[in-house]
């Protein structure tokens, strides 16, 4: 069987199971995830020797250490897969809902009811764990899944697909509920964006490149996870010592993730503080690349290209900018950013207000760290990644927002006149 057919065979036998899984009573799905979730662990030592491969093939590539970090799986890791997979259980079934109901005048009964959405393709790079939360949040919300990982973590994604096929056929569930494409093969993308008689909706998760791509070649609707070009604005009425913590938090907790900030704006209002916003930075071998005034204040500071406004790291380096007030804040973000997530410290509610009133992005978080992007960290449980559309979803991409839905509508023998 060419690559042509084995593609076209995974959305068959994708369309078969979620067909079934759209009736399967929430306890046997919850009973799949629960033997998932021991698996998981009864498996950990094999997860992390595979992945292991995966690591050691990074470093031969000469990937960066952020790279290398999102590939990696851990004891620790492992675990919070676990308890990703425990809040899961405990979400409400968001399918077989009735959103909505009214009576019409004609003695019609209509409800609106929350339906899984069919077959979901998921395009991933980088982060291996992405096999397992995709593949719980699409089950929960009784949605077929076909996964194609990248071939940075293509053995760990490999092997936790055969942990979560064993894991959900002794719970019954479908065959074919999770596949994973046998290939790391660009060419595979582009034969599994064609499926549109199988696949409903394709979610990508990587590169710009990545995405693009699919964006313009797809025939199925897309659910982007575009970039994360991340800002933290700090207002003349913010906490200093709040903005330390913030700013070192979005940018150094994790520099390789999506939610990491890229880009930190100060109110010239409180330019004299630059520094000390900085320090910790600075301490931690963050590479700063400012504007004239923010260069001016260490030799070591790089000077900020154009390019560098618009660029997402992923790595231990951030740009700086003195902006004129929340206006020059708002300016700058809505120029430069990728709609994802933007965070202001101040204590002022209106400033506050006029920042997330008009800001695009899909997050917006006040005295908070950008890094709280995060499904889990919303109370999902998990996320398939981050949407910077509009359409149908916004944010972290959960089990709830793999729905659709259905109108019900009865009668007692009504026609139309």
């Amino acid at each position: 069987m060419n690559s042509v057919e084995t593609i076209k065979q995974l959305g068959i036998n994708a369309k078969k199971a979620a067909a079934e899984l759209a009736n399967i009573h929430s306890e046997k799905k919850n009973n799949a995830l629960n033997n998932l979730k021991e698996d998981l662990k009864n498996f950990s030592s094999e997860i992390i020797q595979i992945n292991n491969k995966d690591i050691e093939n990074s470093y031969e590539m000469k990937s960066s250490p952020s790279m290398i970090d999102r590939i990696t799986l851990n004891k620790d890791r492992i675990n919070g897969m676990v308890s990703c997979l425990d809040e899961i259980i405990n979400l409400k079934d968001p399918t077989g809902i009735v959103l909505s109901e009214w009576n019409r005048p004609n003695g019609l009964h209509i409800q609106k009811i929350s339906v899984p959405l069919g077959v979901i393709g998921i395009i991933y790079e980088s982060r291996p764990n992405v096999t397992v939360d995709a593949s719980a949040i699409a089950i929960k919300a009784g949605n077929s899944v076909i996964l194609r990982g990248g071939k940075d973590c293509f053995h760990s994604s490999q092997k936790l697909n055969e942990i979560i096929n064993k894991s959900f056929d002794k719970a019954g569930l479908p065959a074919n509920s999770v596949q994973m494409v046998p290939t790391a093969n660009r060419a595979a993308v582009d034969e599994m964006i064609k499926l549109d008689s199988y696949i409903d909706v394709i979610i990508p998760r990587g590169g710009k490149g990545l995405i693009q791509n699919i964006k313009e070649k797809s025939s199925i609707p897309v659910i982007k996870h575009l970039d994360g070009i991340c800002h933290v604005y700090v207002d003349k009425d913010a906490d200093i010592s709040i903005a330390k913590e913030v700013i070192f938090n979005s940018k150094m907790r994790r520099p390789g993730i999506c939610g990491a900030a890229e880009t930190l704006l100060i109110d010239k209002a409180i330019s004299k503080n630059s520094m000390a916003l900085l320090t910790n930075l600075v301490e931690a071998e963050c590479e700063i690349r400012g504007d004239s005034f923010i260069q001016s204040l260490d030799s070591k500071f790089n000077k900020a290209s154009e390019e560098d406004w618009g660029t997402e790291y992923l790595d231990k380096v951030i740009s700086v900018k003195i902006v004129d007030g929340v206006s020059g804040a708002i300016d700058h973000i809505n120029n430069y950013s990728s709609d994802h997530t933007e965070s202001i410290i101040t204590e002022n509610s209106k400033t506050f207000e006029k920042f997330y009133k008009n800001i695009n992005s899909a997050i917006i978080l006040q005295n908070a760290s950008t890094q709280f992007a995060d499904g889990g960290e919303f109370g999902f449980g998990a996320e398939i990644g981050i949407s910077t559309d509009k359409l149908h979803v916004r944010g972290p991409v959960g089990s709830e927002h793999l729905t659709s839905f259905k109108y019900v509508v009865k009668g007692n023998g009504q026609v139309r006149p």
